[in-house]
């Protein structure tokens, strides 16, 4: 496989275990408790979440998010993620959903009931969410994949059947986990501080825009890459395969030197770690 073809996942200062996956039937709460979360109707519907025209309840397609909140999307299938100027968090006219929380956090939850209509499409989909770009978003997934582009805040995103893709996105501080089982991990245009990704039966594949200070990379039926801007410094390198190659090009750190590290690590695959 050329070197280039793939390119590779990263760190964390650990590697969380892979995530316990839920996908959360809030009682569809249309706006925070304390006002500050604000939900802005749909046409039609009025200020307390029924629906005029259909007569049953239906929830905020859109909401302000507090500047430094989190925001915690949770689903039965997959969902996409895009980043975008404002404050405001807008989930697409066609997609049914509830949110909750107050303070610091904030929950958007995706239904999925094939029984109802207004829910239906939300299993084993891709809905799109609009979020302010400098969010730290959290997605927990299920039987879909994880598509994030141009959100810089930190990320941390799981699924279960399914590929977590990420595009253009974090910041030089920012900590993400990427984790999956039965699909890969890919990233391209990736910042990071420190980057955890693990996948099961799957590859893990990161490019990084700058030298994150950790990098961790899991996989086990699945090879391991990371791709390091061509200045990166020298890192302290565990790269391991069972069944495999590990080809590692990045320079190595003196003895002791702790200030940037990176590891690799598969049963069933190939680890690369390259400078681009």
């Amino acid at each position: 496989m050329p070197r280039r073809s793939r390119l590779v996942a990263g760190a964390g200062c650990a590697l969380l275990p892979l995530l316990a996956l839920t996908a959360c039937g809030h009682d569809g709460a249309d706006d925070a408790r304390d006002g500050s979360f604000a939900g802005r109707p749909v046409s039609g519907t009025r200020h307390d979440g029924h629906d005029e025209r259909a007569g049953h309840e239906r929830d905020f397609r859109q909401a302000a998010l507090p500047s430094g909140a989190r925001l915690v999307i949770t689903t039965q299938g997959g969902v996409r993620v895009t980043g975008t100027s404002g404050d405001v968090v807008r989930v697409e006219d066609t997609t049914l959903a509830h949110w909750d929380g107050e303070g610091g956090t904030r929950t958007l939850d995706l239904p999925c009931d094939e029984g109802d209509e207004r829910a239906r499409d939300n299993c084993g989909s891709m809905p799109l969410v609009h979020v302010p770009a400098g969010t730290s978003v959290t997605v927990r997934a299920r039987n879909a994949g994880i598509d994030v582009s141009d959100v810089t805040g930190a990320l941390t995103l799981s699924t279960v059947n399914g590929d977590v893709t990420v595009q253009d996105s974090g910041a030089n501080r920012a900590e993400h986990h990427l984790v999956t089982r039965n699909g890969s991990v890919r990233a391209t245009g990736l910042k990071a501080r420190t980057v955890g990704a693990e996948t099961v039966n799957g590859d893990v594949d990161l490019l990084c825009l700058n030298s994150p200070a950790a990098l961790d990379g899991v996989t086990r039926n699945g090879s391991a890459r990371v791709t390091l801007p061509a200045g990166a410094p020298a890192y302290a390198t565990d790269a391991t395969t069972v069944n495999g190659r590990s080809t590692v090009d990045l320079p190595a750190a003196a003895p002791g030197d702790a200030g940037h590290r990176l590891t690799l690590r598969t049963v069933n695959g190939d680890t690369e770690a390259h400078r681009g």
